[in-house]
């Protein structure tokens, strides 16, 4: 993944989102949104857009002495956690409770406020039980499910790389699959916020902490962009046999990664589409 040309009205547009959720103040808004102009302006078009994406939030969060994104998180970790015991008996009754757990997975990868929002005069709202229905009941743009299963199956550990809080919890239903069926898994958040992706303080809020080993990458990068985590993580990641990345984030910043890895996630904006030949909103099961 590159950035190109329809990247930048996009690098404004998460900007608007983030700034809006930040503060009321349109004047603050405003002298912000010029101030973060030049990292747009120097993006890297050699890089994916995920690392001008970081620069971006990393200033506003500066220039605001605040996280836009935390009140919001709460609020869907709880939207979602009140989702989770329907969900679970889903699982349950399924008679391959992998499958429905690994699309309920991607299911979850719809809440992501870096691109969308659930307030209208911001954009589109998130139909986070529109997006179950669909996940359960239509094919996948790209499903590697028989891959995924032979590949878990063969695993005795799994590092999973978690994307944004809400969708944390759509997680954990897939983390206690896996340690249903005997896996080890650890699941990594970031090392501090960046747009609306899981912390640590989200993996206590959703109950993932209860359910598996949780560390951070010690990064408030969007992805994983490994040279900017922490030496301990780098180790971590190194040494997995088996990692599953949620998130476009993820998918924009490992593809091509030298790594078993199993990309969930929905495909939300043209540029990533295009590149894969799919239509925006496309849900992926995607070996890398």
């Amino acid at each position: 993944m590159r950035v190109h040309l329809d990247c930048f009205p996009c690098f404004l547009k998460q900007s608007i989102i983030s700034l809006r959720l930040g503060t009321k103040d349109e004047l603050l808004q405003k002298r912000i949104l010029k101030s973060i102009l030049p990292e747009i302006q120097r993006a890297d078009i050699s890089k994916p857009p995920a690392y001008t994406t970081t620069f971006i939030h990393r200033k506003i969060r500066q220039l605001l002495g605040r996280d836009p994104f935390k009140e919001i998180k709460s609020e869907y970790n709880q939207v979602a956690l009140g989702l989770y015991p329907s969900l679970k008996t889903v699982i349950e009754k399924s008679p391959d409770p992998l499958w429905t757990a690994t699309r309920l997975a991607i299911a979850g990868n719809v809440i992501d406020f870096g691109i969308f929002t659930p307030h209208q005069n911001f954009g589109a709202g998130v139909d986070v039980e529109g997006t179950i229905r669909r996940a359960l009941n239509n094919p996948l743009a790209v499903d590697d499910y028989s891959t995924f299963r032979d590949a878990i199956s063969d695993a005795d550990r799994v590092l999973y790389l978690t994307d944004n809080a809400g969708e944390i919890v759509f997680d954990r239903l897939l983390i206690e699959t896996l340690v249903s069926i005997g896996k080890k898994v650890m699941a990594v958040v970031k090392g501090s916020p960046v747009i609306n992706d899981s912390t640590v303080e989200d993996a206590v809020e959703s109950g993932l902490t209860e359910v598996c080993e949780v560390i951070d990458n010690g990064s408030d990068a969007v992805g994983t962009v490994l040279e900017w985590t922490s030496s301990t993580f780098q180790e971590t990641f190194k040494e997995a046999q088996l990692v599953i990345g949620k998130g476009q984030g993820n998918f924009e910043t490992l593809t091509g990664a030298e790594k078993k890895i199993f990309f969930l996630f929905q495909s939300k904006c043209d540029v990533v589409s295009k590149e894969l030949g799919l239509s925006t909103g496309s849900m992926l099961l995607k070996k890398s």
